[in-house]
């Protein structure tokens, strides 16, 4: 074994939850609160309904010691369907955290992971279960690393999340190093390693891969138990990829993810919170702003680019999100399903936008996500912004206060405030010594009990 993967396998396997620093602890509950309300809101949402009719149509289990109920629905899966399940539903609503260095997402597979395998480990504590997100969070993160260091192409996060995912099941459930090994090398190998930049010219329910990433993950993990063997991960024992794992157990990589302010591709926050500044700063209404000049670094200036006809769409598309911020001031699940996506108004403003993309904000990406915006009211003024950074990120966080309004006002229209705030309470209180992961489940697979609108 390399000297990368044993510092992996010690950090994963043996790293107890006491010796992890209570930051990045409160940091893992407050990314599943954050990521649990996506989930829920996405529940009735038309990707996660086929996601998870599939998992029970394909992915079912015939041995009740790797299955697992699928969550906000109920039915009896297996381990990799639940968590595919999930993991799908939550892609397809593009809220949940990511990591810029990676250019994607983690939480997303960690939370299906972490549910699907708990229902296996009946003494979970909430310290237990936070170290391992935390382990989720770490391993998944260096892998992207990794991955995007080492390869010409720019892959989706299911191509790099799968190792977290595999942490996750190796730690739970008490793997040798050699298996988890064994499951690190086949998930690499079976990754999907699916071409970001294609989706992002046709956007679809494809969206970051992260289903897959989930799916891959917790199926290698169950073929390594059995015995199954996979060469070593490369994005782990690689000579060149040991930088990437070197400061592992030192700096917290869970302590640095964004928070999403919208429910839209990050590329395109820089330019949201920019006409959000200038308008609220100035006091305009939608009706005053006769031009708006976007400039932004060039995957964000690849967005698509007219009034979307599908979810997937409204997700991908600056002009549009740009549009919904200006007109309501917000930019909801109502604004990007159903009636949304045939309004007016927005269909109106969008001729309006002019998107460019500006050398100096490409030059900053993945480590930031910059635009700049310029308004010209119907009255003749220009207001400026200067250079934009998406809030939500380590350098302008959104407050624990913050994500836990965000979450309730995601979660409370599908499944009311009851259940919202019994979530939230279990959730947030893992960081307590006597908390068990077993407070949250009986909140966990009910199904949402009304559409969100």
């Amino acid at each position: 074994m390399t000297n990368a993967f044993t510092r992996v396998a010690e950090f994963t396997l043996d790293r107890p939850a006491a010796d992890m620093p209570e930051s990045a602890k409160e940091a893992a509950a407050l990314m599943m609160l954050d990521t649990m309300g996506i989930l829920i809101a996405s529940a009735q949402m038309e990707a996660g309904v086929i996601a998870r009719d599939t998992a029970a149509l394909l992915y079912a289990s015939s041995d009740p010691g790797f299955s697992a109920h699928m969550m906000f629905d109920g039915r009896t899966v297996s381990l990799a369907g639940a968590a595919y399940a999930a993991a799908t539903q939550i892609d397809n609503l593009d809220g949940h955290d990511g990591y810029n260095p990676t250019k994607g997402h983690i939480g997303v597979v960690v939370l299906p992971a972490l549910v699907a395998l708990a229902e296996h480990c009946p003494d979970l504590t909430g310290p237990e279960a936070l170290a391992a997100v935390v382990t989720g969070y770490e391993v998944a993160g260096r892998a992207g690393m990794s991955l995007h260091a080492s390869a010409s192409d720019y892959h989706t996060s299911g191509a790099w999340n799968a190792l977290g995912v595999v942490a996750m099941a190796s730690r739970m459930r008490r793997f040798s190093s050699e298996q988890m090994r064994h499951a690190m090398g086949i998930a690499e190998y079976h990754g999907p390693r699916s071409q970001m930049m294609r989706e992002i010219a046709n956007p679809t329910m494809l969206h970051d891969g992260s289903g897959w990433g989930a799916l891959v993950g917790l199926s290698a993990a169950v073929l390594a138990e059995r015995g199954f063997t996979g060469a070593p991960a490369i994005t782990v024992e690689a000579e060149s990829a040991a930088q990437y794992w070197a400061d592992l157990g030192q700096f917290w990589q869970v302590e640095h993810q964004y928070v999403k302010p919208y429910p839209i591709c990050r590329w395109a926050h820089a330019a949201i919170d920019g006409v959000r500044m200038l308008m609220l700063n100035n006091a305009l209404s939608a009706d005053q702003i006769k031009t708006l000049q976007i400039n932004s670094f060039h995957e964000a200036a690849r967005l698509f680019a007219g009034m979307p006809d599908t979810t997937s769409q409204a997700q991908y598309s600056l002009p549009f999100a740009v549009a919904v911020q200006a007109i309501y001031g917000r930019i909801g699940v109502e604004h990007i399903s159903g009636a949304g996506l045939c309004d007016p108004k927005v269909a109106a403003f969008i001729t309006r936008i002019q998107v460019s993309e500006d050398q100096r904000h490409s030059l900053r990406f993945p480590e930031g996500r910059w635009a700049d915006v310029r308004i010209t009211t119907t009255d003749g003024r220009v207001f400026a912004s200067g250079d934009v950074h998406a809030r939500g990120g380590p350098e302008d966080p959104f407050s624990r206060a913050d994500v836990i309004a965000k979450f309730k006002d995601f979660a409370m229209p599908a499944i009311g405030v009851e259940r919202t705030d019994a979530i939230a309470a279990a959730i947030l209180g893992w960081t307590g010594e006597s908390s068990r992961f077993s407070d949250l489940s009986p909140q966990l697979f009910a199904p949402a009990y009304r559409k969100a609108q």
